[in-house]
C-alpha cells in the first residue's frame, strides 16, 4: 500500500506554494522599513519562502493527519485540493480583502467510513488535533527560549503558535463541512 502518491505530493506542493502566496504580504520575516513600505516589490522571494513555511505546515500535517489516521483504520484516503476553497483565498488576498476565507484541500476518505462512528469522528478531530498540537509545540518554545532567538525565529514562532490556534478553532465549528461537525454530528 502507498501511503503517499506523486499526484499527492504535487498537489501539495501547489496548496504550499499557493498558501504561501495568499500569507506573503502578511508574513514576513522581518519588521517592514520605512524604505519597504515606499519601494513595494511585487515578489519578494524570501517574504514567499517565510509564508510558505509558517502557512503551509499548519494547512499540510493538518490534511496528512485525517489521510494517515484514516489510512490506520483501513480506509482508503487521498488528498485533493479544493480549487475553489484555495482560489477564493487567493483572490481575496488579491484585492486586499480585511479577511481570509481559506478552504484550500480535504481528504476523500469516502463512504467506508462513515459505516463506523467512532473511526469517522477519530479521523475529523486528527486534523485539528494536529494544529492544537503544533500551537503547543509553538507556545512551549516562544516560553521557553524567546530570549535566546533572533527576530526572525521568534516571528516564525508567534506566527505558526497563531495560524495553529486559529485553524483549530476554526476547524472546531460544529457546522457544515467543518471538522467539528463531523467530531460532534458524526456520520
Amino acid at each position: 500500500m502507498v501511503l503517499i502518491t506523486f499526484v499527492e505530493i504535487i498537489k501539495l506542493a501547489v496548496t504550499s506554494v499557493v498558501l504561501g502566496v495568499i500569507f506573503m504580504g502578511l508574513f514576513s520575516r522581518k519588521p517592514k522599513t520605512i524604505y519597504d513600505m515606499m519601494h513595494k516589490r511585487s515578489l519578494r522571494l524570501d517574504d514567499l519562502w517565510f509564508a510558505t513555511i509558517v502557512a503551509a505546515p499548519a494547512v499540510i500535517l493538518h490534511e496528512l493527519a485525517h489521510k494517515f489516521v484514516a489510512i490506520s483504520y483501513g480506509f482508503s484516503a487521498s488528498y485533493d485540493i479544493f480549487y475553489l476553497g484555495l482560489g477564493l483565498g487567493l483572490v481575496l488576498r488579491l484585492i486586499n480583502s480585511p479577511f481570509l476565507l481559506i478552504a484550500p484541500g480535504f481528504v476523500n476518505i469516502g463512504s467506508a467510513a462513515m459505516a463506523n462512528p467512532l473511526a469517522y469522528r477519530l479521523i475529523a478531530f486528527a486534523g485539528p488535533l494536529t494544529n492544537l498540537v503544533l500551537w503547543g509545540v509553538a507556545f512551549f518554545i516562544i516560553k521557553t527560549k524567546r530570549d535566546e532567538m533572533s527576530h526572525s525565529a521568534l516571528n516564525f514562532w508567534l506566527l505558526t503558535r497563531n495560524i495553529n490556534l486559529m485553524l483549530f478553532i476554526f476547524n472546531m465549528i460544529p457546522f457544515g463541512p467543518l471538522d467539528g461537525a463531523k467530531v460532534f454530528n458524526g456520520p
